[in-house]
Formats: C-alpha cells, structure tokens, sequence
C-alpha cells in the first residue's frame, strides 16, 4: 500500500518519477489565468488567518460546505468567527474523499505550512494555531506565497474600466513577480443584463467618449485596450455561454445598441446578433495589438435565478446544442481566419463531452505561423481535477500536439492555490511515465524532459508574449 501523498504523490513509474521530480518540480510557474486581487499584491497583504487566506473567496470549499450541511452563515457570513467558519471547513473536509478538494487542501498545507497530519474535526484546533503562527512570518505575505511557489508571471483578470492603479503601484514598486492586467470586457458583452446601460456610463466616463452607438462604445474600448496594452496587457478573455455567428447588418446593431441604451426589451436573437459584432469587434482589436484571446464558453451563471425554459437549445447540454456551439465556434473562427484577423487562441470548455469538438477544432485553423498558435485550454472549473485533466490531455494527444500545450493555471482568487500547477505536472508526468512503460512511447530521456519543462513553463513563456 502507497503513503497517501508521499514524495511520489500520484507518479506511479519511475519514468514519471523521474521527469517529475528532476523536470516538472523544478520550473517557474506563469499563472496566465487568475483572479488575483491586485491590491492585495500592491500592498503585499498580511493574512491574519488561514481562514482569510483560504476561505476568503474559496467558492469550490462553500459548494462543498453547502453539500455537506453547513449553514451559509459559515460560509460567507459575517456574523461567525473565523475559527467557526475553519472549524466547519475541517468537519466537511473527511466528506471529500474522492473530491479534488481533498487533494489541495492537503497539498496546500503541506507545501505551505510544511503540515503532513490530515484535517479534520480532532486537528482542526491544532492546525489553525500552526496556520495563524506562521502567517505572522514576512514570508507568508501575499508575495512571500507567491516567491515560495516560484511563481515567476500572473495575469490577473480586469475590466476594460478598471485603473489599473495597483497595477503600476506593484510594477513601481520593483517587486520582482510580474502582475499582469488581463482584459475581461463581459459587461460590455452582456447587454441583456439589467445593469449595461449603466455600464455605458462608466465606460464613457473612463474613455472620455460619449458612447450614443455602438461604434462609439468601440471606440471607448479601443481606448481602454490600447491603456491596457500601455500597462503590460497581452492577454484577453471572454466568459461566454456559447459561440455566436448569428448574420447582422451594422445598422441592425446600431438599432439594437441604441434599444438597450435606453432599458428596452431585446429579443433572444438581438442579443445574440450583438454578442457576435462585439466579439468580433474585440478579435479585430487582438489581432491588431498582437494580443492571445481566451475563450471560455459552456458556464450557465446565475442558476438560482435562471429558470430552465429560458434556456435556448444551444446551451451545451445535449449533443444537438454541442454540435451547434462548434458549428458556431467554426464559423466565428473562421470570419476572423478569412480576413486574416485571427490571433492566438485558446479555448476551454466546461462540458467535457466538448474535448473532441475541440481539440479537432484546433487543427482547422493553425496555419503555420507559430507552434500551438490555436490551444485547447486546461480543464477548466469543475474540470481541473484528475479525471478531468487527464480527459483534456488525452484528447489534445489523439487529435493535436499536447507538446506544443501551453500547461495549466488556477483560475482562483487564492494565494495558496499554486498547487494545483504540481498537481497538473505530476499528472502529466504519470501520462508519459505510463505510456513509457507500457511500450507505447520510447524511452527517450531527452525528448520527454524536453516535453515536459515545455508544457509545464517553456511553451507559455513564448507563448504569450510578457517578455
């Protein structure tokens, strides 16, 4: 019998062993996608728990507390103690057997905190005291974490209005971790929510265009990408249900803008005509910036308000709403690839029956400029764990490069989720580890290093472009 989470924690070979441990381990992590809070790092935060510190904003540990019973008052209530709401963590903790979580939790304890014993109601006291002492240390700050998990880039994730103050303040400031701004323009995208004509006013104000049309909210955030990119941008991401390529005429759009300026009704097929001209719009300007576009499509947001006969049939569910999101997704892809306005891509999913659709997707519109220009993004969400990564590699294998694989990021809003990267890269050393022994690859030392300090460091450094 294995020790749970021992040094060959998930390497079942020595072949993964090895390139894990004297490859994987040792390279920097470019963190591309994450929902840092940059003033956080400005100020270089001092947790007074580990409570803040990791169940701040941890919304993976409130479903699982929910799941398990426990009051929302635990959760993200104010009226309990920082103690109540670890306590209640731990008593949930033995119920995630077979859940990603219990993997992080201890692996984040153990590469933090250097703390081997399991959580749970009987260590729960004793392993908060240890916690709460240690982050009274200067190396246990928000930069003192990200140094210890030799994290070399992060792209936090920005709205086009944003300052980027805390930005500049950490640039300013010599720290020597890069912070990247990422543009996030979904408000500007979601014109059916209730609150777009508000956010005109706010994009108008910080653009100084008085935004009446639609191409003048593109003009406004022409503006705002182009301060972006004076700031170190390199990197956008949309948030998206599906993919849209719905024809339109630009006065159609211009009617629809001007409706929604002015708090009417839209139709299901308004807004999707303007979610196409807008993604375009935002494509063109990457393209022009020479910036990577990430797509993630497939999330329903809002599902204690959203009922299920609002839902139209494209929504990824069944296999005739996939099939139309991919013929979408092509056709969208493929405007852009005529035009030549294509820049690098990449795409996630959160229906994993999608993996094939995409990683053939992949294929149909590289053209040889660079290595990889076209990605499939990591397991994404509820995606990023065991099952899920493994699922994505594979299916990147059988129908593209995985070596040109641009490798994982945490997509959180926690500085103690940097292990998820070695949970990635051990599991990608497995793969190969496995396929090695099995005769299915040779055992070629160098070409397999190569591949993965390549996927878990390389590929992304000249990828995206930061240096």
């Amino acid at each position: 019998m294995k020790q749970f989470m021992d040094e060959n924690f998930l390497l079942d070979t020595p072949t993964a062993q090895d390139l894990y441990h004297n490859h994987a381990a040792k390279m920097p992590i470019i963190d591309y996608h994450c929902h840092l809070i940059p003033e956080m790092v400005a100020n270089d935060h001092h947790f007074k728990t580990i409570t803040e510190l990791w169940l701040g904003g941890d919304h993976y540990k409130w479903r699982a507390m929910r799941t398990n019973g426990v009051p929302e008052k635990y959760c993200t209530g104010t009226e309990t103690t920082d103690w109540e709401k670890f306590e209640k963590w731990a008593e949930t903790v033995p119920y995630t057997f077979r859940n990603p979580l219990y993997h992080w939790t201890h692996l984040e304890l153990k590469t933090a905190f250097g703390i081997t014993k399991l959580l749970s109601p009987k260590t729960a006291r004793e392993i908060y005291d240890e916690c709460n002492e240690k982050l009274k240390l200067p190396e246990y700050s928000a930069r003192g974490l990200m140094r210890r998990y030799h994290v070399e880039c992060v792209c936090t994730t920005d709205d086009p209005v944003d300052d980027l103050h805390w930005h500049k303040v950490t640039r300013e400031s010599g720290f020597e971790i890069k912070m990247i701004p990422a543009w996030r323009p979904d408000k500007a995208m979601n014109i059916e929510k209730p609150d777009f004509a508000d956010y005109m006013g706010k994009l108008s104000e910080v653009s100084g265009v008085n935004i009446s049309s639609f191409k003048e909210m593109v003009d406004a955030l022409q503006k705002r990408h182009d301060f972006f990119h004076e700031n170190g941008c390199r990197l956008a991401d949309h948030g998206i249900e599906e993919f849209y390529d719905d024809p339109y005429t630009d006065s159609q759009i211009e009617t629809i803008f001007s409706k929604a300026l002015r708090r009417m009704q839209l139709s299901e097929q308004e807004v999707r005509q303007y979610k196409h001209a807008f993604l375009r719009a935002c494509a063109e300007m990457d393209y022009a910036s020479d910036w990577t576009q990430q797509y993630h499509y497939g999330a329903i947001r809002d599902n204690n308000t959203l009922m299920y006969d609002k839902l139209g049939p494209d929504t990824g569910f069944d296999s005739i709403g996939e099939f139309n999101t991919a013929r979408a997704m092509s056709h969208f892809l493929n405007e852009l690839n005529m035009e030549h306005k294509l820049t690098r891509t990449i795409l996630y999913c959160l229906n994993p029956c999608a993996n094939e659709v995409i990683a053939t997707m992949l294929g149909n519109f590289q053209d040889g400029s660079e290595p990889g220009k076209i990605q499939f993004g990591s397991g994404w969400w509820f995606n990023d764990q065991l099952d899920g990564m493994t699922r994505q590699m594979n299916a990147l294998s059988n129908l593209g490069l995985l070596s040109r694989f641009v490798g994982m990021l945490t997509d959180s809003r926690s500085f103690l989720s940097y292990p998820r990267h070695e949970y990635f890269r051990r599991l990608l050393c497995n793969l190969l580890g496995n396929d090695v022994e099995r005769g299915l690859l040779p055992d070629d030392h160098e070409t397999l290093a190569r591949m993965v300090e390549d996927i878990s460091y390389n590929n992304a450094r000249r990828y995206f472009k930061f240096y």
